[in-house]
């Protein structure tokens, strides 16, 4: 079903979890902005956490997230006191304004926490804001599972639990410096099923180092006899200059631009055979899931957690690097974790750079997030739209997109393309400078 134009994907594009992108934020954005769009929350605005968890047991050389090792117990302890106070200044400024609908966990790795600890987080945010509503999210490492976890999974009764898996195959787990042997995943999922997860994420990776089409097909066989509910499939992004642990990686043996749209391709029809209904570009999703869900009535959306179900406007992230976004304004917090808690043990929200979102942004921003989640997207908002259909020339000549009644629409080959289309309504592009991953 998908051609390959490699002209169209010669250039790194943005994934789009938010616009503008975190490399058009500034540092003219600061806590006080961030305190005030928390004042203007209203009682009945609907509310999204998120907690970011920024350690882990053990580092992956391939992983581009915020996170360090959770080697000294003092170091996190540190982290929950700060974490806990900045809990606590939400609060404040929220007073019990707005509906929570989700509570979302992610890292690192939230269980490099030991049990104890995480339920003494999860009991400040129980204190904090009403819950009683609220789709509990996780990330989980497979390698930090233990009984404790497993109980405190089943007694706090997660919705949803996603797993790092990235690839079943060996010699490509010891690549990219994550070793987890099949049987210790399928003792896991086990384990969550019995503490009564219902939806549960894999993350897997293609373009990694040694990795073939064929050792794709295997990982993706036994992910399918796990019967995760989601999956995504992301491409490997190596931008070692940036992510210093990636030089750890032997780079010398990664699949080309064209095995890598291969692998994308394979991995897409693959799933989609085995049941699977395709979400966005790279997620997956059974039927009755409620992503699955969402995807039938293209009411999908796209966030700093990928594809997702969640409606919410507001979302509001806490711990180091966390972002959090309002209709007008896109705020992250301070990355290095020692700023972070400098900033707290002053009593400040930890509020690092942003955006302020002007009327432009946000028609297309949501142009954007449209076309990537939905395969379409109404154009009329930019009012004179043939400047921007002139930019789209080369993608109608290949019979990736139609435009009909000022609505742009991707059709089924285009969905590899979907992240350069959506990037010819990035107003930053060339304005700002960005370091971004292949497109496929």
């Amino acid at each position: 079903m998908w051609k390959y134009y490699p002209e169209l994907l010669e250039r790194p594009v943005p994934r789009y979890t938010s616009y503008p992108t975190a490399a058009d934020f500034n540092d003219t954005v600061g806590p006080k902005d961030l305190e005030q769009a928390l004042l203007d929350v209203r009682l009945c605005d609907d509310i999204s956490f998120y907690v970011h968890i920024p350690y882990c047991e053990q580092i992956c050389w391939y992983c581009g997230c915020n996170t360090g090792r959770a080697n000294r117990t003092h170091r996190l302890n540190a982290y929950l006191r700060a974490l806990f106070d900045e809990i606590d200044l939400i609060a404040s400024r929220l007073n019990r304004r707005g509906r929570v609908k989700r509570l979302a966990f992610g890292g690192g790795s939230p269980n490099a926490l030991c049990a104890a600890d995480f339920q003494s987080l999860m009991s400040r945010l129980q204190a904090a804001f009403h819950l009683d509503e609220a789709v509990l999210s996780i990330e989980l490492d497979p390698r930090s599972h233990s009984t404790e976890w497993h109980d405190l999974t089943a007694e706090l009764a997660f919705d949803n639990v996603s797993l790092g898996i990235q690839s079943f195959d060996p010699t490509v787990q010891s690549a990219i410096g994550r070793v987890q042997p099949l049987e210790m995943v399928t003792d896991m999922v086990a384990s969550l099923r019995a503490a009564g997860v219902t939806s549960l994420n894999f993350d897997l990776i293609y373009g990694l180092p040694g990795q073939t089409i064929e050792i794709l097909k295997a990982t993706l066989e036994q992910t399918v006899a796990l019967l995760p509910e989601r999956i995504a499939l992301f491409g490997y992004a190596h931008i070692p200059s940036l992510i210093p642990r990636q030089r750890q990686i032997d780079d010398s043996d990664f699949p080309n631009a064209k095995q890598r749209f291969d692998m994308a391709a394979f991995g897409h029809d693959f799933l989609v055979q085995a049941g699977y209904q395709s979400v966005g570009f790279d997620h997956f999703a059974l039927p009755g899931d409620p992503l699955e869900r969402a995807n039938v009535h293209r009411s999908v959306r796209r966030n700093f957690q990928g594809f997702t179900d969640d409606q919410s406007r507001i979302l509001i992230g806490m711990g180091a690097s966390a972002i959090s976004e309002t209709p007008n304004l896109i705020v992250q917090n301070e990355k290095n974790v020692g700023r972070y808690r400098s900033s707290l043990a002053e009593g400040m929200l930890p509020t690092a750079s942003g955006v302020v979102r002007t009327a432009s942004h946000l028609i297309h921003g949501a142009i954007i997030e449209q076309i990537l989640a939905n395969g379409r997207a109404d154009l009329s908002p930019l009012g004179d739209t043939a400047t921007h259909v002139a930019g789209l020339t080369p993608y109608i000549n290949r019979g990736l997109i139609e435009i009909v009644d000022q609505e742009i629409r991707l059709l089924p080959s285009a969905r590899p393309y979907a992240r350069t289309i959506a990037a010819t309504f990035d107003q930053f592009r060339g304005q700002t400078a960005g370091t971004f991953s292949q497109a496929v």
